[in-house]
C-alpha cells in the first residue's frame, strides 16, 4: 500500500519538492526485500538478515532525504525488522525473522479493526492526503485491509512451517508482493464508488 506524500511549502524563492514518483517509492519499499532475496541465495539466511536490516534503515533514510517524511507502515515494519533481525543474529535462530511478517501483519490487522471499534479509521489517517472517500467507504476499505493483513499472517505461517527457508524467502518476494498488488487493484472499484468529488469537479 503506497501513500502519496507532499512536502510543506519551502521558504520564499524555493520551489516545493515534487510529489513522490510512484516507481521511486515502490523501489524504496521493495529494495530491502530484493536485497534479502539475493543475499539469501548466495550466503544464506543469517547474512541475508543482517543485510536486510541495513537495507531497511537505508531505505528509510533515502525516503526521508527525498521527501522529508517517513510513511508510517514502512517505519513500523523497519522497526520490527531490526528487532526480529537482531534476535535472529544474536541467537542464531531463523525462527525470529520468519515470525516477523506474522506478527507485523497481525498487528496491522488488529490496529485497523480496533480503531473501527472506537469509531476511528486509521487507514483514513494514513491515506487521506492521497484521496478522499466517504466515511462508509473508509470503513469498508479498512475492514478489507484488516482481513487481508490477517490473511497474509496466516499465509506466512503456512509457508514457513511447511517449506524450506529458501522457498519462504522467494515467496515473500514473488508471492506476497504480487498478491498485495492484486488486492490493492481489486479495491479500486470500491474506492471509485465512494470517492468524494469536490464541488468544482476536480
Amino acid at each position: 500500500m503506497l501513500r502519496a506524500m507532499t512536502d510543506a511549502p519551502q521558504s520564499s524563492g524555493e520551489a516545493p519538492k515534487a510529489a513522490p514518483n510512484p516507481l521511486v517509492k515502490l523501489g524504496l519499499e521493495l529494495g530491502p526485500l530484493i536485497v534479502f532475496f539475493v543475499v539469501n541465495a548466495k550466503w544464506g539466511i543469517f547474512a541475508a538478515t543482517g543485510i536486510f536490516m541495513v537495507a531497511a534503515v537505508a531505505s528509510l533514510g533515502l525516503t526521508y532525504g527525498l521527501y522529508r517524511k517517513l510513511p508510517i507502515m514502512p517505519l513500523v515494519t523497519a522497526g520490527f525488522v531490526l528487532v526480529f533481525g537482531g534476535l535472529t543474529l544474536i541467537l542464531q535462530d531463523e525462527l525470529f525473522i520468519k515470525l516477523k511478517p506474522t506478527i507485523v501483519n497481525t498487528l496491522f490487522g488488529v490496529i485497523l479493526l480496533g480503531g473501527l471499534a472506537f469509531g476511528k479509521s486509521f487507514l483514513k489517517v494514513v491515506l487521506e492526503s492521497a484521496f478522499g472517500l466517504t466515511d462508509h467507504g473508509w470503513r469498508v476499505l479498512t475492514v478489507r485491509w484488516a482481513l487481508f493483513f490477517f490473511f497474509l499472517a496466516i499465509v506466512n505461517e503456512a509457508v514457513w512451517r511447511n517449506f524450506s527457508t529458501d522457498f519462504w524467502v522467494s515467496f515473500k518476494l514473488f508471492g506476497i508482493v504480487p498478491i498485495t498488488i492484486l488486492f490493492s487493484v481489486l479495491q479500486l472499484p470500491l474506492m471509485n464508488r465512494h470517492l468524494v468529488v469536490p464541488a468544482d469537479g476536480d
